[in-house]
């Protein structure tokens, strides 16, 4: 199947919050509750449809251990959008948030759109983080927000949609140089210049492997 554009995401935060759940539900729609410890990068990919596009999302999910942290370092470079997820259960997941940005920022474009994700709401009577907190930590750091369970499901769709509805706007706005893969943007062969102003593209055909950096 034939895609406009192909945006890379990167998943990221400490191990254990439920990054390798959220992105099996994403792509399998499906929940796993016992999944092995990620070793450095795992990935999936979805189409989506974003104003009438279809749209690839390559989303690596990432290690969480600090001994995995210069290989998570490398998957930053190339990514349009990355999902920061902590555990609202677990209060050093959301206190860890503030040296991942800080990662994230360093080793990325500027232009990079930073999803945060408070995981695991279904859990509601072991909460340690409130909800006021996640959002006003993404507003300090100009992040978009939102709570999601992997489990049921709730919120999972929308925070990888909400995020490439951001960066396909950011390119409507001119803001990503779609010919610059750096950016983890790819044009695909349904693309038609018009729409963007871009160049036509590079077409190729659809690659779900390799290639990441």
């Amino acid at each position: 199947m034939s895609y406009a554009y192909l945006f890379k995401y990167i998943i990221i935060g400490d191990t254990g919050v439920g990054k390798s759940c959220l992105l099996l539900q994403f792509t399998d729609k499906r929940f796993q509750p016992v999944h092995d410890l990620t070793i450095g990068v795992e990935f999936g990919a979805r189409m989506i449809t974003i104003d009438g596009k279809q749209i690839k999302l390559q989303i690596w999910d990432t290690a969480g251990q600090e001994s995995f942290r210069s290989i998570t370092r490398s998957y930053y470079r190339g990514a349009a959008g990355a999902l920061l997820v902590y555990d609202i259960t677990r209060r050093d997941t959301f206190n860890h948030l503030t040296t991942w940005l800080e990662d994230a920022r360093q080793h990325s474009s500027s232009n990079m759109v930073i999803m945060l994700i408070g995981n695991k709401s279904d859990l509601e009577a072991r909460r340690e983080v409130k909800k006021e907190e996640g959002e006003a930590f993404a507003r300090e750091h100009g992040l978009i927000f939102m709570e999601t369970s992997a489990k049921t499901a709730a919120n999972v769709e929308d925070a990888f949609i909400d995020t490439a509805k951001e960066i396909y706007e950011k390119i409507q706005e001119g803001v990503f140089d779609i010919n610059n893969e750096a950016n983890g943007i790819k044009i695909g062969p349904q693309h038609s210049p018009s729409s963007s102003g871009g160049s036509g593209g590079r077409p190729r055909p659809q690659a779900d492997g390799g290639g990441c950096c």
